[in-house]
């Protein structure tokens, strides 16, 4: 509408007050675009009426209210980029994507996964455990890993902690510190450490200039798994609000998804998580939002009005969620001189014997390592340097025998952790063992 219509001298504008004889007082909120002559004035009592400019009293200047300001001309949304539509019958003759996990059958690959436990039960130690061993190429708990770099964010450790837990692991599991310099680590005990916080009073979270530096980082080293220890210190918004709860999850995600990692989110479990079993925090988004969730507990009898602790060493680790695998699953864990361990006597056959396995394995790759540092090359195949006769003869080989560390090579060359190489000019060509990618 033009901005002001005159009427003799007097000149009204968009948001002025009017009284008309017969319906009272009402405001202006634009001319009639079929008659210039006209004003569309909503009155108190009736409502909106096309009235001629001479009808018209003023009664007092004011801006319009907003509500009333929209409603000719009202916004429209933005256009929606063309849908991506896929039909079924492309999967036709395609090979079928495998599952991957960053933990067989405990932790997904690419995606985002929590880890619950409340304070003092060693979630970050167990963390810490999970992100050594990927880096190694070695097991955790037991389980198989995926290997490669790892980034470590603590908010709640500083680094003297760090080190400690870092030494205590390398030297319980025989990793050398020097061997992991694939493990990056942010130490932000007593920083603000606040990725995302919602902006003003409403429940849309706004990412923080350190989630930013944070993915930059990401997007350099390539981790395959990100830790972030912990919730309470990360996330700026209110545990409660389920809106918000999806949404930092949804931002992990995307780092999960954008970058090819998987994310590690600890967290505490609220009270009523500790009451009933599940370890859940905050409202049940949390949990919904995640493909998995861990939760690390204290063994506890209950005893009338009382829970005793009958071991203050014994642990269990909880399947609570698993969209690819099977909830319910327990692994008995043990705190053991600095690091947590899998309880063998509670351990199930199939189990036992996983670990069993994987440490021997793991005796094997250590000594490969040993070996080439000391400049000597063991061969894959019987010979005066044939491997598994050579570390049998070590002390460092913790009394494997020669058919144990045959075996633990075999299966160290089915899962690609070992590799031949051949290096020298073609008259002299040799070939000795070593790690892939070493």
């Amino acid at each position: 509408m033009p901005t002001t219509l005159k009427r003799d001298k007097v000149v009204f504008s968009q948001g002025d007050r009017v009284r008309h004889s017969a319906f009272g007082s009402g405001v202006i909120t634009a001319s009639d675009p079929m008659d210039s002559g006209r004003l569309i004035v909503r009155f108190d009592a009736v409502g909106c009426r096309k009235m001629r400019s001479q009808a018209l009293q003023p009664v007092g200047l004011g801006a319009m209210p907003p509500s009333i300001a929209s409603e000719p001309h009202p916004k429209r949304a933005a256009p929606h980029s063309p849908l991506k539509i896929v039909t079924a019958s492309v999967f036709a003759g395609q090979i079928v994507p495998p599952r991957e996990w960053q933990v067989e059958q405990l932790i997904p690959a690419k995606t985002v996964t929590i880890l619950n436990g409340d304070g003092g039960t060693g979630k970050s130690l167990l963390a810490t455990q999970l992100a050594v061993a990927t880096v190694s190429g070695s097991s955790w708990i037991g389980s198989a890993v995926s290997s490669g770099p790892v980034l470590y964010l603590s908010a709640e450790d500083d680094l003297e902690e760090l080190h400690r837990r870092i030494a205590t692991i390398g030297e319980r599991r025989n990793i050398a510190l020097s061997d992991l310099h694939q493990l990056s680590i942010i130490p932000l005990a007593g920083e603000d450490a606040l990725l995302a916080s919602p902006e003003g009073r409403g429940n849309i979270l706004k990412a923080s200039p350190l989630f930013a530096a944070i993915e930059a980082h990401i997007a350099l080293i390539k981790p395959v798994l990100v830790v972030l220890d912990t919730l309470a210190d990360l996330f700026g918004g209110d545990e409660n609000q389920r809106a918000q709860a999806r949404q930092f999850v949804g931002l992990l995600r995307g780092w999960a998804i954008k970058h090819q990692t998987t994310i590690l989110l600890l967290a505490h479990p609220s009270l009523s998580g500790m009451a009933n079993g599940t370890g859940s925090s905050g409202n049940t988004a949390w949990n919904n939002s995640v493909r998995s969730r861990l939760y690390l507990e204290r063994v506890t009898e209950n005893t009338g009005n009382k829970l005793l602790e009958p071991d203050p060493d014994a642990r269990v680790l909880r399947t609570v969620k698993s969209n690819y695998g099977r909830t319910g699953g327990e692994i008995p864990l043990r705190w053991s001189k600095g690091i947590l361990v899998p309880d063998m006597a509670d351990l199930g056959t199939d189990l036992r014997k996983a670990i069993t396995e994987q440490r021997e394995e793991q005796v094997f790759i250590n000594l490969l390592k040993a070996f080439a540092a000391e400049g000597r090359h063991v061969s894959a195949t019987p010979s005066a340097n044939y491997a598994p006769a050579v570390f049998a003869k070590d002390i460092r080989a913790e009394n494997l025998s020669r058919r144990v560390l045959v075996e633990a090579m075999g299966r160290l060359f089915a899962r690609r952790r070992i590799e031949v190489k051949e290096e020298g000019p073609k008259s002299r060509r040799r070939r000795f063992l070593r790690p892939t990618n070493a």
